[in-house]
């Protein structure tokens, strides 16, 4: 009977720290706050976080990540330039490198929008931490959230996000179950991220 207990409790023991590693190294779960992200990501939508992706450097412009935006806070947003690019929008159009880059995240946004552009024109060196540079500095990330009108951005306050506070990229939203989903990355960004 002792011998039962001990494996029992052996057994658990070692569950609960195969949990800790896989959430602490590997995946992690985050819960939607705001619409920033609408209508790819709804207000309490629940996801996963794949954390590998950062170390393995499988993150890619497009993908949607969440990195600590304050000490307290973390945001979830879409990935758009990397360290070197330059990027612009003009007229409600996205330019990397020069390349135009389709947005099929924002239809449902650029249908109902208010005004004349749904993201206003803009480059690398109008953002905060751009240092006036026409291209994205050494470690550090441009991200928008998909809801450019409420979005706080690095065209707001937030600027180019530094690299080492991204936490991963979004691998999975399992709920609401009617809405599950894997891979958020649009085909679109195929052409810069090759």
């Amino acid at each position: 009977m002792k011998k039962h207990i001990i494996e029992w409790v052996l057994s658990i023991l070692i569950g609960i720290a195969v949990a800790l590693l896989i959430n602490t190294f590997i995946f992690t779960r985050y819960t939607v706050s705001g619409s920033s992200m609408f209508p790819t990501f709804h207000d309490h939508d629940e996801l996963i976080v794949n954390k590998l992706s950062v170390p393995l450097n499988k993150i890619h412009r497009g993908d949607v990540i969440v990195f600590h935006a304050t000490k307290d806070k973390d945001y979830i947003k879409r990935l758009i330039g990397v360290p070197g690019d330059k990027v612009e929008y003009k007229e409600d159009n996205l330019y990397i490198n020069d390349k135009y880059i389709n947005e099929p995240y924002l239809d449902t946004n650029k249908n109902n929008k208010s005004t004349k552009y749904l993201t206003k024109n803009f480059n690398v060196s109008d953002l905060k931490h751009a240092k006036s540079h026409q291209t994205i500095p050494k470690g550090k990330y441009l991200v928008l959230g998909d809801n450019r009108y409420i979005s706080n951005d690095s065209r707001r306050a937030l600027g180019l996000i530094p690299k080492d506070k991204v936490i991963g990229k979004v691998s999975f939203r399992f709920l609401p179950l009617k809405d599950i989903q894997i891979n958020f990355y649009p085909t679109s960004f195929n052409s810069i991220n090759d």
